[in-house]
């Protein structure tokens, strides 16, 4: 019997890490996007998202960056269809007078309904929302301390309704909400003029 539970568990464990996928942009061409990321906007304005080289980054040399502006820009993995799971990413917020956010977005059904967690290093905060018709709602804000110009953790776990949103290892938000019930594509998000870099994207 212990020789079944055993297998079993290393069944679980194997098919956990198989459908693990890790990030990197380090081999990705300067000033492009990506291959398989689509990028936009909620609301108006002009983002700039491209590959850009850091030399703090995380894992050398290369960052993904928005160094543009829009209401809410967001970049996301086109290929992929997530109803429960993780999704984490180490961003650091560069510059930005209305605001310096990183964020990240999942059961994106496209530009006007999704789900999105973010911190912010003018607010030091950590935020919880839903977009629906293009309409950002406020879920929960919890104070945080958000780092400018330092590179920071942000983890969403989701499954069915249960949301936990962590920064840096530590858990600020933990409740249910279903605003958001179907799958939908990953990835991050900024707010206004932001200037944000990301890095070491997972989700599984």
């Amino acid at each position: 019997m212990k020789k079944i539970i055993f297998v079993i568990i290393l069944i679980f464990l194997f098919i956990s890490q198989a459908y693990t996928a890790e990030v990197y942009f380090d081999n990705v061409k300067l000033n492009t996007l990506p291959n398989g990321w689509i990028c936009g906007v909620t609301g108006r304005g002009h983002p700039i998202w491209k590959i850009l080289k850091d030399k703090t980054a995380p894992s050398k040399p290369n960052v993904l960056a928005q160094v543009g502006w829009g209401t809410f820009p967001w970049c996301v993995i086109k290929g992929i269809s997530l109803k429960n799971g993780t999704i984490e990413v180490k961003f650091k917020p560069v510059a930005g007078r209305i605001d310096q956010a990183g964020g990240l977005v999942w059961r994106f059904k496209n530009e006007d309904n999704y789900y999105v967690a973010r911190a912010n290093a003018l607010e030091n905060n950590v935020s919880l929302y839903y977009v629906k018709k293009g309409i950002r709602r406020t879920i929960k804000y919890v104070d945080a301390p958000v780092p400018h110009n330092k590179w920071s953790t942000l983890k969403v776990e989701f499954t069915g309704e249960r949301i936990k949103v962590f920064l840096n290892g530590k858990k600020y938000i933990d409740l249910k909400d279903n605003h958001i019930v179907n799958p939908g594509k990953v990835g991050v998000w900024t707010k206004a003029d932001s200037k944000t870099y990301f890095d070491n994207f997972i989700y599984k």
